[in-house]
């Protein structure tokens, strides 16, 4: 696949009366490659050519099935052959169900947020971060605590994540007025 500024040096010269056989030449194509994209006027962006998969309107069918066989694709592979005729690869299905096995893993995975009132819960940890001071780079601690119902942030950063780092931040952070 050519570049569109090829594409366009290919459009010029046959504007100007060049045959495809002399713009082929002079740019070390082939003539086949010339006379398509004049043909095509431009140039395009490749397109996979569509072909008709075994398993083509069964998606309803294969999402049901997933479900109900909690994401075993080798028991809707058997299923297929008994009830539909359709004989496949167990790989064939896993690349059918794979988006939907997705959505089963994300479902699985969401969570519901806790919710706290105002005033009852403080997150806090620690994280670190590289970061350039002077030319150098250090290693820097962020204290970060979370108000459980706004979830409003307070970050701070320490030189370590030691005992009297925590302490400091809490206090820091008790210490900022709340809006």
């Amino acid at each position: 696949m050519l570049e569109p500024d090829e594409v366009s040096a290919i459009l010029r010269l046959n504007e100007l009366g060049w045959g495809s056989k002399r713009i082929a030449r002079e740019l070390g194509i082939s003539r086949n490659t010339v006379k398509d994209y004049v043909a095509a006027g431009g140039w395009t962006p490749y397109r996979q050519p569509q072909r008709k998969k075994a398993l083509d309107g069964q998606e309803t069918w294969l999402k049901e099935r997933l479900r109900q066989h909690h994401g075993n694709a080798d028991v809707i592979r058997q299923e297929l052959a008994a009830e539909k005729g359709i004989i496949v690869s167990l790989r064939t299905v896993e690349r059918a169900v794979q988006r939907c096995r997705q959505e089963l893993a994300a479902e699985a995975r969401a969570t519901v947020r806790f919710e706290t009132p105002p005033g009852k819960q403080l997150q806090i940890d620690f994280g670190e971060r590289l970061v350039e001071i002077g030319g150098s780079k250090v290693r820097a601690y962020l204290f970060v605590a979370t108000l459980g119902y706004s979830r409003r942030h307070h970050v701070r950063a320490f030189r370590n994540e030691r005992q009297e780092s925590w302490f400091d931040g809490c206090r820091k952070h008790m210490s900022c007025p709340v809006s």
